[in-house]
């Protein structure tokens, strides 16, 4: 006589859709970050901005001919070298 009816909640179908898409949206957030610190990276150095990465003992021996000062090279605090021991300079 009285017929028991199934719950209308979500069907498995939806429910595994939605944590594939989920899946998806962090797969893709992961590779645009790793992306745009690579590309960061690349904006900052040195040598992209027209600079020239000097040893950091050059760049304070006046006899070297790389040497680092305001008569011939501006120094380049905002821009990476690949060496920490380095600096960044840019002929003035």
């Amino acid at each position: 006589m009285f017929k028991i009816k199934k719950g209308q909640g979500m069907s498995m179908n939806v429910i595994i859709i939605a944590v594939l898409a989920l899946l998806v949206l962090v797969i893709l957030s992961v590779i645009f970050t790793t992306k745009m610190r690579d590309t960061r990276k690349n904006v900052d150095s040195c040598e992209n901005n027209g600079g020239e990465c000097v040893y950091g003992d050059y760049a304070t021996d006046p006899n070297d001919p790389d040497y680092c000062n305001e008569d011939r090279y501006d120094r380049l605090a905002n821009y990476d070298c690949t060496d920490d021991e380095d600096v960044c300079c840019i002929r003035g």
